[in-house]
């Protein structure tokens, strides 16, 4: 490892299969290196991937395939930004529509049980508006949402 800070995530023998699907679907993102097991372990057999090592958008990451004891949740989410409608449908759907699934506000979760938060900067942007009015719209309206409707937040933002 060259990193000195890792975020290493827990899968159920699926590290190189998502750690794949990442790469090829977000910028700045690559598999770095596949290490197999030295030995036997309680999820697996000498010669099986223990670990990917994996780029996410920049962010040094290590995929473990420690089993099923410890499945991912909500506590953990990548945030991913996004210019405008066009870039977060393209992240939102990548996702969704790879074994994924949608839940509030922008967020969703990739088959293998990662959640990510696709977020329009405007989003961001609004939500934190020195205008406690303007914030406050956006936020109500963001509530409201599955995926973000950048349209939706800007008229908001506009009072609309």
């Amino acid at each position: 490892m060259k990193h000195k800070n890792t975020l290493c995530l827990w899968y159920n023998g699926t590290a190189q299969e998502a750690a794949a699907f990442y790469a090829a679907t977000f910028p700045d993102s690559r598999v770095d290196a596949v290490h197999l097991a030295p030995g036997d372990y309680p999820s697996g057999k000498q010669g099986d991937v223990l670990t990917v090592e994996f780029t996410v958008m920049g962010v040094a990451c290590l995929g473990l395939n420690g089993g099923p004891v410890f499945p991912q949740t909500e506590a953990f989410s990548f945030q991913v930004a996004t210019d405008d409608q066009a870039e977060t449908d393209r992240y939102w759907h990548a996702i969704i529509d790879n074994g994924g699934q949608a839940s509030a506000c922008g967020w969703c979760k990739d088959k293998w049980g990662v959640s990510w938060q696709i977020t329009p900067r405007v989003l961001s942007a609004a939500i934190s508006h020195p205008d406690p009015a303007i914030a406050k719209r956006a936020f109500d309206a963001m509530m409201s949402m599955t995926k973000i409707d950048v349209a939706a937040i800007e008229a908001a933002v506009a009072g609309r």
